[in-house]
């Protein structure tokens, strides 16, 4: 599987296949925010964040035997797992926590700003280079972000005196997002995407198992609940992270990271299909600001962009 250089542009013949992963992935995590909301209101913040890495890795474990791979794991095994503790055990606590308190909406939409992170991450650390139109991108996609906020602010669920925190938790989530692309892009290059992916959801399910133990409720969890976390375990974290860092190995953690900035058009698609939620025009044209911000700072079109590799 061929690496890029940072800042490089895939090339044609791999273009096509980078972008479904690229929209996939969006799709996928877009339904994230659904399924922690229901099943973090039934088992609470810690286990619904340990159970989905759990299951996770119950899904990848047979992949990995039947790829093979199980001995590259054993290599890499302790900064797989320190991968996990970034990208899955700390973000999904925060997140999930944060959606007891502020509406899937707004916290798809602080989800956008991991772009921003993780490119100022991998300017400082990985020398990524950002110019020309990949600049621009980031700016035009968080007006859109900031745009779409606007609107959506006024039907948060968020009480004064919690939504505070919980966006500063939504944040701290972003922030880890941008930190592990840019260690794995640092200190596992080549690794094959199932091993990392694998390998990071074994490290977080070892992290937050001792803190699911403790917030275990003592009431039993619905059906529904279990349904909404065993999706969110297989679905939006098995098989997304094998999608995200192929993603990460092909173009580099500024452009695989900028896939937040549509997660928030398919989560309110999602809304309008399965919640009953309307669609204003500002909604619309918010949505494609966003996707004009995607397209330049991942270098899908525009210009100053390296030469081709």
């Amino acid at each position: 599987m061929k690496t890029l250089t940072p800042g490089s542009t895939p090339s044609t013949s791999a273009s096509s296949p980078w972008l479904a992963n690229f929209v996939l992935l969006a799709a996928i995590w877009g339904a994230s925010f659904m399924f922690m909301r229901a099943s973090g209101k039934a088992f609470g913040a810690l286990p619904t964040a340990g159970l989905r890495v759990g299951i996770a890795s119950l899904f990848l474990l047979p992949l990995l035997a039947l790829r093979g791979q199980v001995g590259v794991l054993r290599q890499h095994w302790k900064l797989c797992f320190t991968v996990g503790v970034l990208n899955s055990a700390i973000p999904f606590a925060c997140l999930s926590w944060a959606l007891l308190s502020i509406s899937t909406g707004l916290s798809a939409l602080l989800n956008a700003t991991v772009p921003l992170f993780g490119a100022a991450i991998a300017w400082w650390w990985l020398g990524d280079r950002l110019q020309g139109s990949r600049v621009l991108g980031l700016v035009v996609g968080f007006v859109g972000v900031a745009m779409l906020a606007t609107q959506r602010e006024s039907g948060s669920v968020a009480g004064a005196h919690s939504g505070t925190l919980a966006v500063l938790a939504c944040l701290c989530a972003c922030l880890f997002y941008g930190i592990s692309a840019s260690f794995a892009r640092r200190f596992l290059p080549g690794v094959p995407s199932l091993v990392l992916a694998t390998g990071s959801q074994l490290g977080a399910t070892l992290a937050l198992l001792p803190l699911t133990l403790w917030a275990w409720p003592e009431t039993p969890a619905p059906l529904h609940a279990w349904g909404a976390v065993t999706a969110l375990g297989v679905l939006c974290t098995g098989l997304a992270y094998v999608i995200f860092f192929r993603l990460i190995e092909r173009t580099g953690p500024s452009r695989a990271l900028s896939v937040t900035y549509a997660i928030p058009v398919f989560a309110i698609l999602y809304g309008v299909l399965l919640l009953g939620e309307s669609v204003t025009v500002w909604m619309g044209i918010c949505g494609a600001v966003i996707m004009l911000g995607t397209a330049l700072s991942t270098g899908l079109i525009g210009w100053g962009s390296a030469p081709k590799s």
